[in-house]
Parts: structure tokens; sequence; C-alpha cells
């Protein structure tokens, strides 16, 4: 491990089919694949709670991913990984848009 600081990736998908349950699981097995990727220190998938509507609230992506890595070198190595492309060309064609949010701790 580097001194680089711990990173948390977040991804939001928008499913072109957003009611489409086939293609949410589909993108969900997916995204299951890339646990096996060495760098990926930890994956939680979840798709968007049933909580109250209010104008800071987004309920409008389909499934989520957030991901820790221990270093953004760890991130850089998993961009390429053989596994992360082939979720891409197993996948990318079930989203519309994909959000993507990189963090650290701000301590």
């Amino acid at each position: 491990m580097s001194d680089a600081p711990f990173l948390r990736h977040m991804a939001l998908f928008w499913l072109k089919r957003p009611d489409s349950a086939e293609d949410r699981v589909r993108l969900i097995a997916g995204l299951e694949t890339l646990r096996a990727i060495p760098q990926v220190r930890t994956l939680h998938i979840g798709v968007p709670a049933t909580t109250e509507a209010r104008d800071v609230v987004d309920h409008s992506w389909s499934v989520s991913e957030s991901m820790t890595f221990d270093s953004f070198e760890d991130q850089a190595a998993y961009q390429p990984h053989p596994l992360h492309q082939a979720f891409i060309a197993a996948c990318g064609d079930l989203w519309e848009r994909v959000l993507v949010y990189d963090i650290v701790d701000a301590g």
C-alpha cells in the first residue's frame, strides 16, 4: 500500500429501461463480477431507497455501486483491468448515463 489516501469510488447508473427488472438484475450481476478484481477492497451494490421525496433527494437512478481502494494507484489499476473492461462490454448497453464520484476523507 502506498502513502496515497484511501479512496471511495461511487457510481450511479441510469438504466435505458428503468422499469426492466431483467436489465436491473443483469446490471447487478455484472457489478458483482468486479469483486474479483484484487485492487477492490470493498464493494456495495444498491438501489434507490424508498425514502420520502424531498428537493435534495435524487431517486432517479437505477443501480449504484460503491467500492473502496487503498490508494489512487489501486483505483488506476482497476480501470483497465480485464474484468472491469469485460463488465463494460457486457453491460454498457444497459445504461443511458453513469455518474461517478471519487471521494477521499476530508481530514
